[in-house]
């Protein structure tokens, strides 16, 4: 059941994320630089059955230490699932998202850089 719950939230990740990233590909950061877009993994067992506040204070410290770090990092989103976490971050590069999981105390067990985005939208060109 956990294998199917899982596949569910990560389709509906995928279509979720490629239709916010088709808009956000248009946008220019906030320092003019075009950022990349990477979706990190956080292996963190029992992510599924940590509470609001829990949640909330990890947002907390990430948040802060993002504040820190200054405008050439942006967290996006994350999807927590069972024992993962999936964020989505724009970055002027993989060394940045490095940083900010060791300043925040958080795994970044794969960080990915997104190549290209595909949704239903891609079936119809």
């Amino acid at each position: 059941m956990k294998t199917i719950n899982l596949v569910l939230v990560l389709i509906v990740f995928t279509l979720n994320y490629a239709q916010a990233q088709q808009k956000e590909n248009q946008t220019i950061s906030k320092n003019n630089d075009t950022m990349k877009t990477y979706v990190i993994e956080r292996i963190i067992p029992g992510a599924g059955d940590l509470t609001s506040e829990q949640l909330k204070g990890i947002s907390q410290t990430s948040c802060t230490v993002l504040k820190e770090m200054g405008p050439k990092i942006e967290w996006q989103q994350s999807y927590v699932t069972g024992d993962k976490v999936y964020c989505v971050y724009k970055a002027e590069n993989k060394e940045l998202i490095e940083e900010h999981a060791q300043k925040g105390g958080f795994p970044a067990n794969s960080i990915s850089e997104v190549a290209t985005i595909i949704s239903p939208a891609t079936a119809d060109l």
